[in-house]
């Protein structure tokens, strides 16, 4: 059974930092498009950060040029560097395939942000 897991999250002050992690359990790791998703409050989930098989990235306007999409195939994990960070940027951040995320859901990593 396919799992993700992602963690680094936590509480921050405005214009501080995080590392958010996602390991996914799956051999083919290297072979799939991946993004990060995040769900504040009261909203429905939301694309944050795609990265192709090759690297290749986007961002949602709302975070380009403050939040970094990366992976590691060898450690079948990828990472959301997220500088600057805002309070709208509050939320549970999730990580799945893309942009089909048919993987079953985890549990997500609550990010917080406020002074």
């Amino acid at each position: 059974q396919v799992q993700l897991v992602e963690s680094g999250g936590g509480l921050v002050q405005p214009g501080g930092s995080l590392r958010l992690s996602c390991v996914v359990s799956v051999s083919i790791f290297s072979t799939l498009a991946m993004a990060w998703y995040r769900q504040a409050p009261g909203t429905q989930r939301e694309l944050v950060a795609s990265i192709t098989r090759g690297g290749a990235t986007r961002y949602v306007d709302s975070v380009k040029g403050r939040f970094t999409i990366s992976r590691d195939n060898a450690k079948t994990t990828m990472y959301l560097q997220m500088n600057s960070l805002k309070p709208d940027d509050t939320a549970v951040y999730y990580c799945n395939a893309f942009p089909s995320a048919f993987i079953d859901w985890g549990q997500g990593t609550q990010v917080t942000v406020s002074s």
